[in-house]
């Protein structure tokens, strides 16, 4: 038995989509992606379906509101986090309805705790990573939230043989780094110890759940992961670095999965299925690993999310990652496409 939740030559997306109509994009993800679905985030809905809103709104007794600098917390739940709330419980109603009959693995994603504490502000202003105490009250309330969440979807979703947990982190690097700005934007907040992201960035990771973190930056921490005990890795492939692949490697040989990004997130020029899936057919081969592991051990996936694209792009892209993912599992040789 496999020890991923997904079969061979699997493709999925990131999360986000173009437009507003929720209904139809998850329609197009289960059309296009059925060996690994997940649930769309359409955040030109506005406040509360952009990424930091959407998973505020799954934190325990720590509400939010928006101010002109951007999310903060708030003494007691307001009009902006029952916005979060309700387009959050709109998806989930939506998502019940298509996945009707639906049996295999799930994908949901939430904002990583790093990220979400390097963008919401403190009640009295600052940046909550300004704040180890806060760093914790964070940490512990979003790690609840997410049990629930991941309850939630099972609930909802009952054929889900398991469900993919991606913890989205695009700020990962600059709180290692110490390049996130104070709130004032005068300043930078200290960096990060690499032991303590990764013990925190631990803490949220669901038990009962596959937990992978996505990071579409230049500099992915792979250290800071591989402490943490994720189990999948999603990055964009465009921007992985030879000095890297030492470091893949070993995460690859202790089985650690790569979702591999391999077409542009916008608008763009499609190339044939064997140039979609190069990246990850010489990343596997300069690594020296059996071909037969390929395919189980990869998923490829647009590099990032696919909200600046057209809904038309979306769609394309997401077919040519599944059409794609075909050639990790096959011989180009026997193939007539």
């Amino acid at each position: 038995m496999s020890q991923y939740p997904w079969g061979e030559a699997t493709a999925t997306g990131i999360g986000s989509h173009p437009g507003e109509d929720h209904a139809e994009a998850i329609k197009v993800v289960f059309g296009e992606l059925p060996a690994l679905p997940y649930l769309p985030e359409l955040p030109a809905r506005g406040v509360g379906a952009d990424m930091i809103g959407r998973t505020a709104s799954l934190l325990l007794e720590l509400p939010v509101e928006v101010q002109p600098s951007g999310w903060r917390f708030a003494d007691r739940p307001g009009r902006d986090f029952k916005r979060a709330r309700d387009h959050l419980l709109r998806d989930l109603d939506a998502l019940e309805e298509s996945a009707q009959g639906y049996r295999g693995p799930f994908k949901i994603q939430v904002c990583g705790p790093w990220t979400l504490a390097g963008a919401i502000e403190l009640r009295y202003g600052d940046k909550t990573l300004a704040d180890s105490g806060a760093v914790r009250d964070l940490v512990e309330s979003l790690a609840e939230g997410i049990v629930a969440h991941v309850a939630d979807i099972r609930r909802r979703v009952p054929g889900a043989s398991e469900i993919v947990v991606q913890l989205d982190e695009p700020g990962l690097p600059g709180v290692l780094a110490g390049t996130v700005p104070t709130a004032s934007g005068f300043g930078r907040l200290n960096a990060v110890d690499v032991q303590v992201a990764a013990d925190r960035l631990r803490e949220v990771l669901p038990a009962d759940a596959f937990p992978i973190v996505h990071c579409c930056a230049a500099d992915v921490p792979f250290k800071v992961l591989r402490t943490a005990g994720v189990k999948g890795i999603s990055l964009d492939a465009s921007l992985l670095k030879r000095r890297d692949e030492d470091e893949i490697g070993e995460l690859i040989e202790g089985g650690t999965a790569f979702f591999l990004g391999v077409v542009p997130g916008v608008d763009a020029s499609l190339p044939d299925i064997d140039v979609v899936a190069r990246p990850a057919v010489e990343l596997w081969r300069r690594l020296g690993f059996p071909p037969a592991g390929l395919a189980s051990q990869v998923v490829l996936t647009p590099a990032c999310g696919l909200a600046g694209a057209s809904p038309a792009y979306a769609r394309a892209a997401l077919a040519k990652c599944r059409k794609s993912a075909q050639v990790l599992g096959e011989d180009p040789g026997r193939r007539d496409d």
